[in-house]
């Protein structure tokens, strides 16, 4: 099912003002839309490691990286290599996210590559 399918399913279902303000709400944070009218997600959200957040945006600049977020900070790595681009990251979740990546660095390959809209900057990884 297309992402537009599913969010217009969910506010045909939507029985109150707070459930589409909701829905509202999620949209403005994870989606935008192309230039042909349809809806796309701008965020990829790749896994949950030990409590911290590991996203994917779409439309980026170089180098291919991901995201790292808990409630106390914000980290970006590069993909290929795991390199810490900006933020800070304590220790102890840095060699988390670093033991993490080698088991996972072909999946977040396979996602950057797969989220790449047609306008962005950055392209495809080649392996």
């Amino acid at each position: 099912m297309i992402i537009d399918d599913l969010v217009e399913k969910k506010i045909n279902e939507s029985s109150s003002l707070n459930e589409l303000v909701f829905i509202l709400d999620k949209l403005l944070r994870y989606n935008s839309v192309w230039e042909d009218g349809t809806l796309y997600s701008i965020r990829q959200l790749v896994a949950y490691v030990d409590g911290l957040k590991v996203e994917i945006f779409h439309n980026e600049h170089p180098p291919p990286h991901f995201h790292v977020s808990t409630s106390d900070f914000k980290a970006t790595f590069t993909i290929e290599t795991c390199d810490l681009i900006e933020g800070t990251i304590g220790k102890r979740e840095r060699k988390i996210i670093e033991w993490w990546h080698k088991k996972s660095c072909k999946k977040l390959i396979d996602i950057w590559n797969h989220t790449r809209p047609s306008d962005c900057k950055v392209g495809k990884i080649i392996v």
